[in-house]
């Protein structure tokens, strides 16, 4: 395997949510051309609203002007899904390959699920899945809570956008959405299911682990200067992530 068909792990810290939209962007026609190869990014938004392909302005529950005093931006994205919320203390994953060695998009998603589900299982905490609702939900019938999303793109076998784990988020940002299409969903985090503080760090490697094994990727992490070239948007496209 040549260097740049080397899966690489990116931890980016806060990314505002456009620029990481953007480097996604870039990334996908680089992973197209071979230039690079799989690649995971990994990172947390400042509070912001999404609004996947099927996602709508009226599931936004503020009107722009209490939007802003709240800080929350609002963008329609070309993800599947509907609305969702992501903002400081939710681990987001961008993985940025190609998965049709995985067997398409309904199995790629099954394996982030997977991925997710040993995560959360490495804390004590049973996740599931529900039928015909993508992502990660703990609690018995009739009290399901929603841990983790899911909302993708496949691109010519490329995949972007991913998942986003609620680890010591701010479920109150919930309340002001009808989060993925569901009114009255129940969502929780990690720190609510342990009844107490996680280290963040800690998670993000659980879960960079799981995502390796269930992906077929090999764990290798970002130097910091490879971090920083990265997050150069003019050189993102044709950049080798070595």
């Amino acid at each position: 395997m040549g260097e740049q068909d080397t899966p690489v792990f990116y931890w980016l810290g806060q990314l505002e949510y456009r620029r990481a939209w953007a480097l996604q962007a870039a990334l996908v026609e680089s992973r197209k051309l071979a230039r690079i190869g799989d690649t995971v990014l990994l990172l947390e938004h400042p509070h912001v609203y999404t609004l996947g392909r099927r996602g709508r302005m009226a599931d936004v529950l503020l009107d722009r002007g209490a939007l802003a005093s709240a800080g929350v931006a609002v963008h329609e994205v070309d993800r599947g899904g509907e609305v969702t919320y992501h903002g400081p203390g939710q681990l987001v994953g961008y993985p940025i390959m190609d998965i049709r060695g995985l067997g398409g998009p309904s199995r790629y998603v099954r394996a982030l699920e997977a991925a997710l589900i040993e995560a959360l299982a490495s804390y004590g905490i049973e996740g599931h899945r529900q039928q015909g609702m993508p992502g990660v939900w703990v609690g018995e019938p009739g009290s399901e809570r929603k841990i983790a999303a899911i909302g993708l793109r496949v691109s010519r076998g490329v995949s972007s956008h991913g998942f986003a784990l609620n680890v010591s988020t701010d479920l109150a940002y919930f309340e002001h959405i009808v989060a993925c299409g569901v009114p009255d969903l129940r969502v929780t985090s990690l720190e609510r299911e342990r009844g107490g503080t996680v280290d963040a760090e800690a998670v993000r490697s659980a879960v960079a682990h799981s995502l390796a094994r269930q992906l077929r990727l090999d764990l290798n992490w970002a130097s910091d200067s490879s971090v920083e070239r990265l997050l150069d948007l003019k050189e993102a496209a044709g950049a080798s992530l070595s």
